[in-house]
């Protein structure tokens, strides 16, 4: 047996998990339909104790859900128990948002306090200390790099520090108080977040669109309203030359050997999802010229804006070296008429009016080619282009600066929530007496 902490205050003792709980097992096999018995899958499980029902699913059980394993009582602990990504979050069960019944999936690890030993709001907190979470990194994961998983087994011989019951709710009552003061904190930070890249969105749409160049009449254009009369309104197809991509066939291997062209494919798109990146420079994978040579791929200057169409619709930028993509992509290189990071925002200015107007799909949406042939775009001079371009990167960069001290503080924020979560429930700090105290 195995434990996270050094020592516990005279008067607590240590036990194994097992020993404390009733139930401390993984759920049932994915089986989800529309309708039934809420099934709460991983990644409905957040950082804080609320568990986001949006990303709950449903399980198509036609027995009594109180007899499927997995099965979840008001007052559950939930650990996420697969994925590089959420492994480790702790939620709170305290019902479902409309009161149907609730299954975990196999994917998580239900633990349910034995009443008499554990209160479940105090294992909530050890599970979730940031002492937990490290062991547990350290001592209780599983399997290869790309798929990790928590044994329950080594969790449910992991010893906890267990003080007296009256002890556990003080430290419980204590830190609902503490870290809800905190998790208020921080939402209204990220609130702060959120308006400020509205506002950089806003900014964007603001310049792309011209609204303060000159006298404004009215726009043919879907997305807008109103442009500058000095401004054309053309077809990319007659700025830009349009193109796309090609994968080489895996099956081949001679195609995939010594490869050296950067090959921009979905994987990228991480890279420029939050529109701070305009330029891709690196790639996941690269192609072989023999690759190139047997496929429709090709290769595109430096300076060519790419836009994904497929998985990830609607994410642009522009290449920072010669590159070649695959399908999901199309390509513009842009002519004289055209500066190609003008093009870029107008992209990203127009990405809620090409997914909303022109993807299909339900599931994942998928633009088509012939849709991209025919859009248009507001088109000042060139030098009035790359002023824009200017302003845009100015404006950005102060509310980048802004944002990334909110967040600077809302990292500090929940740092201390952590650093007192563990101080309290390894007894390094004496809860009641407790107030602001230094538990860094």
């Amino acid at each position: 047996m195995t434990s996270f902490f050094a020592s516990i205050p005279e008067g607590w003792r240590a036990s194994p998990l097992k020993l404390v709980t009733n139930f401390l097992g993984r759920g049932s096999a994915p089986d989800y339909v529309d309708d039934g018995p809420v099934h709460v899958v991983n990644q409905a499980v957040n950082r804080g104790s609320h568990l986001d029902w949006a990303k709950g699913k449903f399980h198509g059980t036609s027995l009594d859900p109180g007899k499927i394993k997995g099965f979840l009582e008001n007052s559950d602990v939930i650990i996420n128990s697969t994925g590089t990504g959420t492994l480790g979050r702790v939620g709170f069960f305290e019902g479902s948002q409309d009161g149907r019944p609730a299954i975990a999936d196999g994917h998580v690890t239900v633990v349910r306090a034995r009443k008499s030993e554990m209160l479940a709001r105090y294992a909530y907190y050890v599970l979730g200390s940031s002492h937990f979470y490290d062991f547990m990194y350290s001592s209780m994961v599983v399997g290869s790099t790309n798929q990790i998983e928590l044994s329950r087994e080594r969790l449910a011989s992991t010893v906890i520090p267990l003080p007296p019951l009256e002890e556990q709710r003080r430290i419980a009552d204590f830190l609902d108080a503490e870290v809800g003061r905190t998790d208020t904190l921080v939402k209204a930070r990220r609130k702060g977040i959120k308006t400020l890249l509205e506002r950089r969105v806003a900014n964007v749409f603001h310049q792309v669109s011209g609204s303060g160049s000159g006298a404004l009449g009215a726009s043919m254009l879907p997305w807008l309203d109103r442009t500058p009369k000095a401004w054309q309104e053309v077809r990319l197809g007659l700025l830009a030359r349009m193109g796309s991509g090609h994968t080489p066939s895996r099956s081949n291997s001679e195609w995939w050997k010594d490869c050296s062209i950067p090959w921009i494919t979905t994987g990228e798109v991480s890279q420029i999802r939050d529109d701070r990146r305009e330029e891709i420079h690196e790639t996941r994978e690269c192609i072989s010229e023999l690759g190139l040579e047997n496929s429709a791929a090709e290769i595109h200057p430096k300076g060519t804006v790419v836009l994904c169409r497929t998985a990830s619709a609607g994410y642009s930028a522009v290449m920072g070296t010669d590159m070649a993509t695959s399908q999901d992509f199309v390509t513009w290189t842009c002519g004289p008429r055209l500066d190609p990071y003008y093009l870029l925002w107008c992209l990203r200015a127009m990405r809620s009016d090409l997914l909303g107007r022109l993807a299909m799909g339900s599931t994942h949406k998928t633009i088509y080619v012939p849709d991209l042939q025919m859009l248009r775009i507001p088109l000042p001079g060139i030098d009035e282009q790359r002023k824009i371009v200017k302003r845009i990167r100015e404006a950005n960069e102060r509310i980048d600066r802004a944002a990334d001290a909110v967040q600077r503080q809302i990292d500090l924020l929940e740092e201390r929530k952590r650093a007192l979560i563990t101080a309290a429930v390894t007894g390094r700090i004496d809860v009641p007496t407790v107030r602001g105290a230094d538990v860094s």
